[in-house]
């Protein structure tokens, strides 16, 4: 069974599994990044504008660019964030709509696996921020098994079913994501492993918002019901349900920024 495309299309969707993770996780990566105020940012493939978001209430930008392919996702962030601080715009990580030195921070929030030549998204990165900018990223680290839905991706292998993986899954390695910037040329790198814990109110409270996400939800509508029915089973008896009957998962992601030279 060849494996569906992920897609990110309904911004309302994605925020009820990955927005919130990307949140979480985007926290965290602030607090390591530590930027100052007043910069000119890009948020490159910003979705629904959760990481947006995250720059506007904590980084106090001057301004702040969202860029992505779907309108479906930029319709949804308009509306989070209508304030005339952040802007969203259509466009391609390959090829962004701005004259060079246009900022003063670039960031890609859990982006580059998804773009399909990850070492032009980063030169573009390099090419619009100014001499001094910044250029940082974050990623699931998912070929280490640190995504938020490993438990039941890693089920649904075991029963001969796999869930499409992104397609560019080396770039988020920290040696990837090192040599990515080494070649688009910036220098003071500096890496870090960010992680976040995120907690449902009970195993199905889980198990329906991490089905929903992008990856995973096409296969599973796939799925007979008997299988859905087995595989639900074994995710229950590995994730960590508390006494309360909560379950709390933690998540991990590369975290990478750079400084352009001048």
């Amino acid at each position: 069974m060849s494996a569906p495309t992920i897609r990110f299309d309904d911004g309302a969707v994605y925020e009820r599994m990955m927005g919130k993770w990307s949140g979480l996780v985007g926290r965290a990566f602030i607090d390591w990044l530590l930027p100052p105020p007043n910069l000119r940012w890009v948020d490159i493939g910003c979705g629904n504008g959760a990481f947006t978001q995250l720059l506007v209430e904590h980084c106090a930008p001057m301004t702040v660019e969202g860029v992505d392919p779907s309108e479906g996702q930029l319709a949804f962030a308009r509306e989070r964030l209508a304030t005339p601080v952040a802007k969203f715009r259509q466009g391609d990580a390959m090829a962004l709509p701005f004259a060079d030195g246009t900022f003063d921070a670039a960031v890609m929030a859990l982006v580059v696996f998804f773009i399909p030549d990850p070492a032009r998204g980063v030169a573009e990165m390099a090419r619009v921020v100014q001499p001094g900018g910044l250029a940082a990223a974050y990623i699931w680290d998912i070929v280490n098994g640190g995504g938020p839905v490993e438990d039941i991706a890693t089920q649904m292998k075991a029963m001969g079913f796999a869930p499409p993986r992104a397609p560019q899954a080396e770039a988020s390695t920290p040696e990837g994501l090192h040599a990515l910037w080494t070649r688009a040329g910036f220098a003071d790198i500096e890496a870090q492993v960010v992680r976040a814990r995120r907690t449902f109110d009970d195993f199905e409270d889980y198990w329906s918002t991490t089905i929903a996400a992008p990856n995973l939800a096409p296969m599973i509508k796939t799925l007979a019901t008997s299988d859905v029915t087995q595989l639900k089973s074994r995710v229950r008896e590995q994730v960590p349900i508390e006494p309360s009957g909560r379950v709390s998962i933690v998540a991990r992601a590369n975290a990478i920024v750079g400084r352009r030279p001048g």
